[in-house]
């Protein structure tokens, strides 16, 4: 097969691009969320636990749905799917921001629209992700898959920034909450745009068997479980994310425009390290390096944790950004090319529950940590524990040492239709 050296290829498939616009209002608008979700209940409780909680809420519905969310997705029309769930998001951020301009002072409706969000966010996940593949034919994949990671850095370091300033500058969070609905109404309008349509793509009678494929499938392919379980690891015992409304206020003394800034130091560190612009992205070596990616992440999140000046910790972050673009890479392309389009949903919907359990139940164990033990010992502690973790991977997933390059990964054979050219 040639090798088509051309570094934007992808983007000369027209529904390629408006997937990916979509793909950045939504990601830049959820960012923004985040930001003033975060500060708006630090500044109502002062408490550790209940920015801990936001992360468990946000969890729960992928966790819980997870046999359905994937199903779904191959099931239905995926694009139909995420048109609906855009349609819930815009719904949740307007009831937000009504709450804060209502002068809301309790937490609990605050978590039940997260809840919704989050709902919303699991059948979303798996559905988009099962779309990616089919945008662009096989030979210009992995050039969709290291700009699909650059789309995605770019919205996590603008979408904080906008985030922190909007919330600054309006004196409160229902600006950047109905900020947030405007940005996901763009993306619903660019998903419309799609001319893809995907139609049933599991076509066996529903069963047991059907509902839990995903999973067997996962659990099968080692490298695959191996990948993203290190990677859950990596962040689920020492994220710090969730705690940078406290360094914000208390430790840094920067404000939410600080904050915002904190949010998106990690993205402009992965930006920088993200082959998204060069012409064969698929040459970048694989995983004997994962391991010690995911050590370096740790030992910048300590230094992270006991940094009381501004700068430092805002180079942390852009270290950990740079060292997690290199786990994106690679855990996107295996999963995305190992599993056949038919199963592409229930893969994904599992993907992201690893993930999931990563940011959100990482945020969620951050909050109990530091309530427990304090801010600065609970992302130390973590740290220490993920490097643990690291070193007993290496020895239990000897498959992550066998592939040595991303070209050498060979795509699952499938009956169902090819990419759309």
């Amino acid at each position: 097969m040639s090798v088509n050296h051309n570094s934007r290829i992808a983007f000369t498939h027209r529904d390629f691009r408006f997937f990916q616009l979509a793909r950045f209002f939504t990601i830049a608008a959820g960012q923004m969320l985040s930001v003033a979700v975060g500060w708006q209940v630090y500044a109502l409780t002062s408490d550790p636990l209940a920015l801990g909680i936001i992360g468990l809420v946000l969890f729960l519905p992928g966790a819980g749905f997870v046999m359905v969310t994937g199903h779904v997705a191959d099931r239905f029309d995926r694009r139909l799917v995420v048109l609906l769930c855009h349609l819930t998001q815009i719904a949740c951020s307007i009831s937000l921001a009504v709450m804060t301009l209502s002068g809301i002072e309790d937490l609990w409706p605050i978590y039940t629209i997260l809840f919704i969000l989050g709902t919303a966010n699991a059948f979303q996940g798996p559905a988009s992700q099962a779309i990616l593949p089919l945008l662009v034919p096989l030979e210009h994949f992995s050039n969709a898959v290291a700009w699909n990671s650059s789309i995605w850095q770019l919205a996590v370091i603008l979408g904080p920034s906008l985030g922190g300033i909007l919330y600054s500058l309006s004196g409160g969070a229902h600006v950047v909450y109905l900020s947030h609905a405007l940005l996901d109404s763009l993306a619903l309008l660019a998903i419309f745009a799609l001319n893809l349509r995907t139609g049933r793509m599991e076509t066996a009678a529903f069963s047991r068997e059907t509902l839990t494929a995903g999973l067997n499938f996962i659990f099968r392919q080692k490298a695959i479980l191996g990948t993203i379980s290190l990677d859950l690891f990596a962040v689920l015992l020492g994220g710090a994310v969730a705690l940078l409304p406290i360094y914000a206020r208390d430790i840094l003394h920067i404000g939410p425009a600080g904050l915002g800034v904190l949010r998106g130091a990690p993205g402009v560190g992965a930006s920088l390290t993200s082959p998204g612009g060069r012409p064969s992205p698929s040459h970048a070596p694989c995983r004997p390096d994962h391991a010690v990616v995911c050590g370096g992440f740790r030992l910048v999140t300590i230094i992270f944790g006991i940094s009381t000046h501004f700068l430092l910790s805002l180079a942390c972050l852009f270290l950990l950004g740079a060292f997690d673009m290199v786990s994106v890479i690679v855990r996107h392309t295996l999963v995305q090319v190992l599993t056949p389009h038919s199963m592409q949903g229930r893969v994904a919907a599992v993907n992201l529950v690893f993930i999931g359990a990563s940011n959100e139940l990482g945020e969620f164990e951050s909050g109990v940590t530091a309530d427990w033990f304090g801010v600065i010992p609970a992302v130390v502690i973590g740290g220490i524990g993920t490097l643990l973790v690291v070193l007993a991977w290496s020895v239990l997933f000897p498959e992550l040492r066998r592939v040595r390059r991303l070209e050498d990964i060979r795509p699952a054979e499938d009956d169902s239709p090819g990419p759309a050219g």
